[in-house]
């Protein structure tokens, strides 16, 4: 994935979601940062998100835009709705 990429897939999951608030997490995270960041580190095809002030809309994300989704298949990388309970964040991350 490339920041491009991301920037697409926040889109879509905020459309998704009607949600203008994503929390990105998970490996590609680090193009948030590091748009450019090295190749070894953009391998995946997936980001993981939640919805800020809709979380529950995380399963109309999955349906949408993920695994095997039309849209996975157009876009050769999908979206992730995962609850934000279920990873494990820092102290304080917020």
């Amino acid at each position: 994935m490339n920041r491009e990429q991301l920037e697409h897939a926040i889109r879509a999951a905020c459309t998704v979601s009607e949600d203008e608030e994503l929390i990105v997490f998970g490996s590609q995270a680090i193009l948030g940062q590091y748009p450019d960041a090295p190749p070894e580190l953009r391998r995946s095809v997936e980001v993981d998100v939640s919805p800020v002030n809709k979380p529950e809309a995380v399963d109309k994300i999955d349906c949408a835009l993920g695994e095997n989704s039309p849209f996975h298949k157009t876009h050769g990388f999908y979206v992730h709705g995962v609850p934000v309970e279920t990873t494990v964040l820092p102290k304080d991350w917020k």
